[in-house]
């Protein structure tokens, strides 16, 4: 979604709550509620991943609006409950974090703790390893400071100029979405690559970005939060062949249990949008030991087991929306937003 695009998708919703249709339309039992980013507003000017970001001022005033508006703001585990069951008269929130970044623990957290709500937090577990690689970072730091480009498109070498920020965009776009679409195998030979030659330190870049176990077990340790999995190394579901994606999850999750000594029971599948993943890995979730798993296809939780444990909506907040207004619109269910960023690349992370 372009920035033109996100403006007239905040007219929309500011247009939607006023006209106040929207409140005799609410729908769904609730919403469960994605973010990703959590930190305060960079200086940069090329920012590519914008709509991936919120500032915890933003979260902080999110949670109090949530409360006035007389939402229940709940555990995933009781967002399970809630879906196999008739609908209550008060609608629920579930906040979710995938929690590759170190956001989560230093900007979100401050802000979970002091207003004492339940969280989740989605983590694939090589990057508290230390050994994930964040190759979107990678490709917005490349881009970012160079002015021409070239690398290895399949048998052909490809060159692109990008002297001007709208080039920059369309760039960093066309290569997210070209290493979205390649095996994991292929799209870490291509980073490291595009690494290679423009001086970028991947390993270096992805540690410094990313949660460590230390820090993934002091949130552990409040009551209040839920630590689930996404896999390893947060591959492409659709882009695997099935025992190698059977795996990542079952790795993922024995692993997660192992370092925090704690049953891990949700899942969110990586990227999580149509292009990621199939209905053959909801059957590989509930194989693994999940008993739900989340993507980021927008959409209501329906009651009565109307929705899928295994195929959960989420609604991404696209962070160029700063209008509390049009998340009440987005949350009544009556329009829920495209997934911004990466996820919709087929992905923020």
């Amino acid at each position: 979604m372009s920035s033109a695009a996100a403006l007239l998708t905040s007219l929309r919703l500011e247009l939607a709550y006023f006209s106040g249709h929207v409140w005799l339309k609410r729908r769904g039992a609730g919403v469960i509620l994605r973010f990703e980013r959590i930190r305060p507003r960079q200086e940069r000017r090329f920012q590519p991943r914008l709509a991936n970001e919120i500032t915890p001022d933003f979260l902080d005033r999110t949670i109090h609006a949530l409360k006035r508006w007389k939402y229940d703001i709940v555990s995933i585990d009781e967002v399970c409950r809630r879906a196999v069951t008739l609908a209550s008269r008060r609608r629920f929130i579930c906040l979710t974090f995938d929690g590759i970044y170190k956001d989560v623990a230093v900007s979100a957290y401050p802000v979970l703790s002091r207003h004492r709500v339940p969280f989740t937090v989605y983590v694939p577990t090589a990057f508290p390893d230390g050994i994930g690689e964040a190759w979107w970072l990678a490709l917005e730091r490349i881009i970012a400071q160079e002015r021409r480009i070239s690398l290895m498109m399949g048998r052909n070498e490809m060159h692109f100029n990008i002297p001007t920020m709208a080039e920059k965009h369309e760039l960093y776009d066309y290569l997210s979405g070209w290493l979205r679409s390649l095996e994991p195998a292929d799209l870490s030979a291509a980073i490291k690559d595009l690494c290679t030659r423009y001086a970028v330190d991947l390993a270096a870049l992805s540690r410094e970005a990313s949660l460590d176990w230390q820090a993934l077990a002091a949130l552990a340790a409040d009551p209040l939060a839920t630590i689930g999995g996404a896999t390893v190394d947060f591959p492409v579901l659709s882009n695997m062949k099935d025992a190698a994606a059977l795996r990542e999850m079952t790795m993922g999750k024995a692993v997660m249990e192992a370092a925090l000594r704690r049953d891990v029971k949700h899942f969110a599948y990586p990227f999580g949008d149509r292009k990621s993943w199939h209905r053959k890995h909801m059957a590989m979730a509930e194989e693994a030991g999940f008993v739900s798993a989340v993507s980021t296809i927008p959409g209501v939780v329906e009651p009565a087991g109307h929705t899928p444990l295994l195929a959960l909506p989420r609604i991404t907040w696209d962070g160029r929306l700063g209008s509390l207004r049009a998340m009440r619109v987005v949350l009544a269910g009556a329009a829920p937003t495209k997934t911004p960023g990466l996820a919709a690349t087929s992905s923020s992370r």
